[in-house]
């Protein structure tokens, strides 16, 4: 604020003031808004995915437990929300419980704090065990660094435009191939679908997200993008690669067809 008031009284601006006075009508008018904050990115939502097996006759007290520890994950900060999914007998034996936060740190905090773990003691005797799964991206599948050990993944905004790098040149290399095989064998179209998207997924799980991966290392982990050239870069690179099979299949197809 020293810096803006030194800024505003200064013989530097006045000057300017006197300068520009016949633009504009009247006297200039200013105001100093103070106590703002920096814009802040949108958080990366964590969702974590718990199933308790319940004991028989507990489910009453399941439920009154569930409810307390509600209250106490609201006054958790980042929460953002939980549903309670009851079981389905055929489908889903378990209660399972799926709650969010704005960021992998708020909801680690929650799973490692001390209210926590006084819940499960207190609630350990309306279930036999529970098990606890952290979903912190849309691919997080897809996106395994060092080995799995890593537990930070990619913005989704990345991990969106890596898979369509990959996914791009495998749909077309499949039309092209298999697509046009299925044809000439009379093979329904719903079927020939379905194969054509077991073939794309199976490529990309085993063979082409994990070149990607390689790749794009240097941009796609947190911990290895942290500068603006390297973001710029990165990104960069993505788009130059759909440009690339854009005109490389654009060849293919205007020959063939």
């Amino acid at each position: 604020m020293d810096h803006l008031t030194a800024w505003l009284d200064s013989g530097r601006r006045q000057d300017l003031l006197h300068e520009a006075a016949g633009l504009f009508d009247g006297p200039p008018r200013q105001e100093v808004l103070q106590g703002g904050t920096p814009a802040q990115q949108a958080p990366e939502v964590v969702t974590a995915v718990i199933s308790h097996e319940v004991r028989p006759g507990h489910e009453q007290a399941f439920l009154d437990w569930q409810e307390r520890t509600l209250v106490e994950q609201e006054k958790a900060p980042g929460f953002m929300g939980s549903e309670l999914f009851k079981p389905v007998r055929g489908v889903q034996e378990h209660w399972v419980v799926v709650f969010r936060f704005d960021s992998r740190e708020h909801l680690d905090a929650w799973l490692e704090s001390d209210t926590r773990k006084a819940l499960l003691a207190e609630g350990s005797s309306h279930f036999a065990s529970y098990d606890v799964r952290k979903v912190g991206s849309s691919f997080s599948g897809w996106f395994q660094f060092d080995h799995g050990r890593s537990r930070t993944a990619p913005p989704n905004w990345k991990q969106a435009m890596s898979v369509v790098l990959a996914l791009y040149p495998t749909v077309m290399v499949l039309n092209l191939t298999v697509g046009i095989a299925l044809q000439k064998l009379t093979i329904r179209e719903y079927i020939g679908l379905f194969l054509s998207n077991v073939l794309s997924v199976s490529a990309l799980t085993w063979l082409l997200m994990p070149l990607v991966n390689k790749a794009l290392a240097f941009w796609l982990v947190p911990g290895r993008c942290t500068t603006r050239r390297i973001q710029v870069l990165g990104t960069g690179v993505v788009v130059l690669g759909y440009l690339v099979c854009i005109g490389v299949f654009g060849l293919i197809t205007h020959q063939i067809w």
